[in-house]
């Protein structure tokens, strides 16, 4: 086999290489992604039944948003206002007709900023 063969195959083989790991990296980042926008979600459940059934008031946003930073400081997104946003988030599509077990699937493919925009600019479901 030439060399010049040899360089091609070579060069064939490593862009294969090269598209398999950006597949793979691109699945991976949906799937971080969707399990992110569950925790969300679960979360925004949580502070919802919270803030609303046991009526503990929106102070307990602020509390635990320290302690979640405390907790997990290298993490982000449990600002108070990010948390606020996850208990928004779920209140919004929650009070829809919608079945929610379709809901966490369709917006946890989306990212969460543009989750963040949609619920914010949405006036209705």
């Amino acid at each position: 086999m030439s060399l010049t063969k040899k360089h091609t195959e070579y060069i064939n083989w490593v862009n294969e290489l090269k598209t398999l790991i950006q597949r793979t990296q691109i699945k991976a980042s949906i799937l971080v992604n969707r399990e992110l926008m569950s925790l969300y979600w679960t979360i925004g459940k949580s502070i919802s039944e919270k803030v609303n059934t046991a009526n503990w008031g929106s102070s307990v946003v602020e509390k635990l948003s320290k302690d979640l930073k405390e907790e997990f400081p290298n993490q982000k997104g449990f600002s108070r206002s990010n948390l606020f946003s996850m208990k928004k988030w779920f209140e919004f599509y929650s009070q829809s007709d919608i079945d929610t077990e379709k809901i966490q699937q369709l917006v946890g493919q989306i990212p969460w900023g543009h989750n963040v925009v949609i619920i914010s600019k949405s006036k209705n479901h």
